[in-house]
């Protein structure tokens, strides 16, 4: 029976740990704050961009590449090649551009426009909940 209790306790553990690879939700109240960080560079206004960066305003669902703004030829390809913004890739994007096309791509070198990485996972989900509660 102990036994029974151990091995049920550590399959418990293990698909915790793997589950925590997924994107998890994270806080909008946290992510206006974290969204400070960004703003330099990205209007939350529909349709407005600025010189550094496109609107974010309804970025979700929308194909990478393709909102008013002059991208970089990697993230044009990444949306010709069917790159849709969802939480996850958004995720994946803002812990480290850079890499994120390399591996949408399946190339070793890209050109990109946005250098920002957001290392910490909190503050990502947090800032896409924020993103994503910014709906029409």
């Amino acid at each position: 029976m102990r036994l029974a209790t151990l091995l049920a306790a550590a399959l418990a553990l293990s698909l915790a740990a793997s589950a925590s690879a997924a994107f998890t939700p994270g806080d909008p109240v946290m992510g206006k704050k974290v969204f400070k960080k960004c703003k330099a560079c990205h209007s939350l206004e529909a349709g407005k961009k600025k010189p550094t960066g496109p609107s974010l305003f309804g970025v979700f669902g929308r194909q990478a590449g393709t909102a008013e703004f002059k991208f970089g030829k990697s993230m044009i390809a990444a949306g010709e090649a069917g790159l849709a913004w969802t939480p996850e890739a958004m995720d994946a994007y803002l812990k480290d551009p850079k890499a994120f096309l390399k591996k949408t791509l399946g190339v070793s070198k890209v050109r990109n426009k946005m250098k920002f990485k957001l290392k910490k996972e909190r503050q990502r989900a947090d800032v896409i909940a924020y993103l994503m509660s910014l709906r029409e």
